[in-house]
């Protein structure tokens, strides 16, 4: 798994995209190039990004429209807007639409190097959510990530696998919430690119056979179709 953080940069003046690419480059981040809308919706629904950077005046679909679209999808990550406008309205529709932060054209680099590091860090603040110890019951269940093992309903044991045991802590952290399904493939499975959900959707059917008194109408183990997955008590 590359632990490096991956921007998705959006810009279609080629100069500044090259310019930008290289200096994000050289400070170790990775970079996804799109040079549109469409193609840069292309990229987040194929990968994951920490990041990403958005030219506001894009052929064809332009920036506030990407940022509206990729909130509609719940994706919550982070973006930031760069528009050579100056206006005021322009800037408060980019972050009315959920955009995070906005700079314009032309900016210091030094400052647009010091906004990323900030939305990337507040991302990881967020998605640290509370924690919880080794074990943890739900019903008659009681799951041990340490050791990799879990007591269910009828009293008997089960070896879990270390990629059931960290989806199970995944979805236990964040209960009661939505779970999208590009974040349990980079949160577990480490992947950049995602291969088929097919795979979460076997390990959620696995868990319903071990932990549900019925699993054909689960409790705790729930499928949110398009979207993702949720554990909730």
């Amino acid at each position: 798994m590359s632990s490096k953080i991956s921007i998705l940069l959006v810009e279609d003046e080629e100069n500044l995209h090259e310019a930008l690419k290289l200096n994000l480059e050289l400070e170790g981040y990775e970079i996804t190039s799109a040079f549109d809308g469409s193609q840069a919706l292309k990229a987040i629904q194929s990968e994951y990004f920490d990041l990403i950077i958005l030219d506001v005046m894009l052929p064809g679909m332009d920036g506030i429209s990407v940022t509206e679209t990729i909130r509609v999808q719940n994706n919550d990550v982070p973006i930031l807007i760069l528009s050579a406008k100056n206006a005021s309205a322009d800037r408060v529709l980019g972050l009315k639409k959920g955009a995070d932060d906005y700079l314009t054209k032309p900016f210091n680099l030094e400052e647009l190097l010091l906004r990323i590091q900030k939305l990337i860090e507040k991302n990881k603040k967020m998605q640290e959510k509370e924690s919880f110890g080794d074990t943890y019951s739900f019903g008659k269940n009681t799951i041990d990530f340490r050791a990799q093992e879990a007591t269910t309903k009828d009293g008997s044991r089960i070896q879990l696998s270390k990629k059931e045991a960290m989806l199970l802590k995944l979805l236990i952290e964040n209960r009661n919430e939505v779970v999208t399904r590009e974040k349990i493939l980079q949160a577990v499975w480490g992947y950049n690119v995602y291969p088929t959900t097919r795979t979460i959707d076997n390990f959620v059917l696995n868990f319903r056979k071990y932990f549900e008194e019925d699993s054909r109408h689960p409790k705790y183990f729930h499928s949110v179709r398009g979207v993702g997955y949720k554990y909730t008590e």
